[in-house]
């Protein structure tokens, strides 16, 4: 099989990314379930290792999970419901109508969106839904360390992140989506995790890694001495929110632009 052409900025960190990376809350599954007529099947893009593929199969028969990185499909979590495939979300290769939810939970700025919007229309029943997940820099419940953590995604990191960083912090605001809007309830996901959880997931940051092949590990290593010396006990756990962004809109019911059909 051909290798798939992307930016490809997690493969070399997969492992990291399946232990590391939160997983998407229940109530998010629910919300994004309630709003489908129909679940036969799921289709999530950019699945990674499964974050939100396998929540997904609590409420859907089957869960197709897609990545265009061989590394992330090969480190994905195992589900009878779930179906892994390499795959390029423009080009998934299910059969046309087919699908009733499609998501890309933290992967939408990577898309091609007129190739990947064409693909949804042809995959999707007719009123399907799509979703579009991102959350931005976690919250710490320690007023102290949330600003070291802050600052060291605007500050420390700022020229390492992709350009396309930014879609992510705009809550995808800017991307193309010419679906009408499904609303959704506020969101968030959380975790309890200790030190070394939360530094195991701010290493998969793509800038970090970014960051480390130009200057080597110890500007990581200096921020995690200090980010240690304000937490104290490594072992105690700290209450970590990321507020989620969903933009879901309705595929088949295209916004009409009157200007462009003249």
């Amino acid at each position: 099989m051909k290798p798939i052409a992307f930016k490809d900025h997690f493969s070399a960190r997969s492992a990291d990314y399946a232990r590391y990376r939160p997983e998407y809350p229940p109530a998010l599954v629910d919300a994004l379930a309630d709003a489908c007529a129909r679940h036969e099947r799921a289709l999530d893009c950019g699945c990674g290792t499964g974050q939100l593929s396998v929540p997904l199969a609590a409420r859907f028969a089957e869960v197709v999970a897609i990545d265009a990185s061989r590394e992330q499909i090969d480190r994905a979590q195992a589900h009878p419901a779930v179906r892994y495939r390499v795959a390029a979300a423009e080009d998934s290769g299910l059969p046309a109508a087919s699908v009733d939810l499609v998501t890309v939970a933290q992967a939408a700025h990577w898309l091609d969106p007129p190739r990947f919007h064409a693909e949804v229309r042809r995959v999707a029943r007719p009123g399907a839904l799509l979703a579009w997940i991102t959350y931005g820099i976690p919250r710490l419940d320690d007023a102290r360390l949330d600003a070291r953590v802050r600052a060291f995604h605007d500050r420390d990191l700022g020229p390492w992140w992709p350009p396309e960083r930014r879609h992510v912090v705009d809550g995808y605001r800017d991307l193309p989506f010419p679906h009408p809007a499904v609303e959704l309830p506020p969101l968030a996901l959380s975790a309890r995790w200790h030190l070394d959880e939360l530094l195991g997931y701010l290493g998969t940051w793509s800038a970090v890694t970014a960051r480390a092949r130009e200057l080597g590990d110890t500007p990581f290593a200096n921020f995690r001495a200090k980010l240690a010396a304000d937490w104290g006990e490594p072992k105690r756990c700290r209450e970590i929110t990321w507020p989620l962004t969903v933009r879901a809109g309705r595929i088949g019911l295209e916004i009409r632009k009157p200007w462009l059909e003249a």
